[in-house]
């Protein structure tokens, strides 16, 4: 039997971003201090969004791949847990009621192409933002551009089954390209019959740091506000996220 697109969509999501954990902390923390309910900009299938409402909070999570939102809703019902999922583009980012927190983990900010649209969707989450409410966005920070243009050395792969599917991700380079950061990947799936197929994949993310988001954010009615930094391990880099409030 095989795959579709959108559940193989949807491993490899979980495959690639689930086993990470070391931001659970950071965005439990923020929560805590900030209240509910609290908004995932580019929630995935939910490994934020589900982590924080097994911790008491109210999330709504927000992604433009609906069979990320469609998995994530299924979960959250499984679970019994207070959260939800909506399909939308942060870029125009529409969603009703106000937050109090706004968190954008895994450096999605970074994935748009231009300031412009990083602009567009700060001044989305700025529009849903509670009085005294908090945006909180991770990007990428350490040595990683440094890095760049050089092959990965020796990575482990991601790895997950399913129904006896094996599906492997391995990085296999990193390198600068026109201003953003280009990661390599090899997919390989193995099926219960052990036949192999893989396939190439990229992610770019912008290379800017905490400076520059902040006076974009700036432009969206939005103003500093702190910073917590996430720590680098052997398998992850480490993360600088970027705390903003709205200007009064």
């Amino acid at each position: 039997m095989s795959v579709d697109a959108q559940d193989e969509a949807v491993i490899w999501h979980d495959v690639e971003n689930g086993a990470y954990g070391d931001d659970l902390a950071t965005w439990r923390e923020l929560a805590a201090r900030a209240g509910g309910p609290v908004l995932d900009a580019g929630c995935g299938t939910g490994r934020v969004t589900l982590d924080l409402a097994r911790h008491g909070n109210v999330v709504l999570g927000v992604d433009v791949e609906p069979a990320f939102v469609a998995a994530l809703r299924e979960r959250a019902t499984e679970r019994r847990l207070t959260a939800s999922a909506e399909v939308g583009d942060l870029r125009d980012l529409r969603v009703k009621g106000e937050f109090a927190l706004t968190v954008v983990p895994m450096q999605t900010i970074q994935l748009f192409e231009s300031a412009d649209e990083r602009r567009a969707a700060l001044m989305g989450m700025r529009r849903c933002l509670a009085p005294r409410g908090l945006v909180a966005l991770a990007i990428v920070c350490g040595d990683l551009d440094a890095g760049a243009d050089a092959d990965l050395e020796r990575p482990l792969p991601d790895v997950g089954e399913v129904d006896g599917w094996v599906y492997s991700s391995l990085p296999t380079e990193l390198r600068t390209e026109a201003g953003r950061i280009v990661i390599s990947r090899l997919r390989q799936v193995v099926t219960p019959d052990g036949d192999l197929t893989d396939e190439p994949s990229e992610i770019s993310l912008a290379i800017i740091d905490a400076d520059v988001l902040e006076a974009e954010a700036a432009d969206a009615g939005l103003r500093p506000a702190g910073r917590r930094e996430i720590g680098a391990t052997d398998r992850y880099v480490g993360s600088t996220v970027v705390l903003l409030e709205a200007v009064e």
